[in-house]
């Protein structure tokens, strides 16, 4: 009898290349609009601090819908949860890309930002219970997903933005589009109903200390998290306007692809490594302390071109490290089931990433443009702080994991962004 094969990532079902490809499609939400944001600022003659408002509405709705979806998936089902979010995408970005106003846009993006709370928190799920090869093969071919899409993002943003700042909103709409009718026709309802989850769920989550904890730690890292992403493509164009360079959305494109791209690599490929082999607690404090090195070297280094450039792509490497050993501690550090305890953590954790572009701009217009990067260096100073006073609640995960399996089980939802 010929040996059966051996499982691999690349021999899946159908359905589930249709799942991963909605979540890359999803995650290049998160950047696509970055390089587009001077140029939205131009065409509708709005100001830095309305533009990055479209991080903040879309952030802020999907923290809020974080801590129920749960409730909806578990009432509805996975496939059917999965379908309405893509569905809210499809819409909200068409019509984002249709706006004339960017109060319009704004709006827009709040609903954008439902979907993907929709169909971010059981994307997950639907692919471990479609996928073959075991969960870990799951798990792998889900973080790849998700870093290809914060890498495609901004380079797909730049690229259509080029020709119209509306460009990047349609693509994302089509590209919905494809992969809501993929999972229409490929993905099978369960035919198991889930576990009713109560409507508080989430909320009431939040009393485990360890995960209150984390979600703290996190909701001011992600702060720092958004400062960079939203904020930078300001002082950047300023500055190569100073220096007499052609910096449009193309290269504003080009520049958070290599962000993206280096937050992937680590995220899959370098943070595993440097969990298993100093523990998760370790790696937090020393990637914490590098990123607000790194915040700092660009509050002083706002002027210049380069410096900017290298500290942003040098920064993926550190938020990829932190995306997934964060998560990788919200799931070890509670005995709550995972699905809650991944949503919870990610609501309040959204709620940073949704006021960092809200106050950056005045931030900015008040202190000078290096004073956002200065916020977001004590906002890593005050996650360090509150990740110290609970670690007695987080003492049992000093040890570093003996295996990659340990650790490849407990990567899930919610930690790209």
């Amino acid at each position: 009898m010929p040996e059966p094969k051996k499982p691999s990532i690349l021999r899946q079902p159908t359905a589930v290349w249709a799942i991963a490809f909605a979540c890359a499609v999803s995650f290049m939400g998160i950047g696509l609009v970055d390089p587009i944001l001077p140029a939205i600022s131009e065409g509708l003659n709005a100001s830095p601090s309305q533009t990055m408002l479209l991080f903040t509405s879309y952030l802020l709705i999907t923290a809020v819908a974080m801590f129920f979806s749960g409730f909806i998936s578990s009432r509805v089902g996975v496939k059917r949860t999965l379908i309405a979010g893509l569905a809210l995408i499809v819409i909200f970005a068409g019509l984002a890309g249709a706006s004339d106003t960017v109060g319009q846009i704004i709006g827009f993006r709040a609903g954008w930002g439902l979907g993907n709370a929709l169909f971010i928190s059981t994307a997950l799920a639907a692919i471990v219970g479609a996928a073959s090869g075991g969960s870990r093969q799951a798990v792998i071919l889900y973080e790849a997903a998700l870093g290809i899409g914060m890498a495609v993002g901004p380079l797909l943003g730049g690229a259509l933005g080029e020709a119209s700042w509306r460009g990047p909103f349609f693509g994302t709409a089509a590209l919905m589009a494809i992969a809501l009718a993929a999972i229409l026709v490929l993905l099978k309802a369960p035919s198991a109903k889930p576990e009713p989850v109560p409507f508080t769920a989430g909320l009431s989550a939040l009393r485990n200390p360890a995960l209150r904890t984390l979600a703290a730690t996190a909701l001011f890292y992600n702060y720092a998290f958004f400062t960079l992403l939203a904020y930078t493509p300001y002082p950047l164009e300023a500055a190569a306007a100073k220096a007499g360079m052609d910096f449009g959305a193309h290269e504003l494109g080009l520049v958070f692809f290599g962000w993206g791209a280096a937050l992937a690599v680590t995220s899959v490929f370098v943070a595993p490594i440097l969990t298993r082999r100093l523990g998760l607690l370790p790696v937090l404090y020393s990637m914490f302390g590098l990123l607000a090195v790194g915040l700092a070297v660009m509050a002083i280094g706002v002027e210049s071109v380069p410096i900017l450039i290298t500290v942003v792509i040098i920064a993926g490497l550190f938020l990829g490290v932190l995306n997934t050993a964060l998560t990788e501690t919200v799931m070890e550090a509670t005995d709550l089931p995972r699905g809650v305890a991944s949503s919870t953590y990610s609501g309040v954790r959204f709620l940073g990433g949704a006021i960092a572009p809200a106050v950056s701009g005045a931030i900015a217009e008040t202190w000078g443009d290096g004073a956002p990067y200065w916020f977001g260096v004590a906002a890593l100073a005050i996650s360090i702080t509150v990740l110290a006073f609970g670690r007695q609640t987080l003492s049992h995960l000093t040890r570093p994991h003996n295996t990659a399996e340990a650790e490849a089980e407990l990567i899930t939802v919610g930690d790209e962004t």
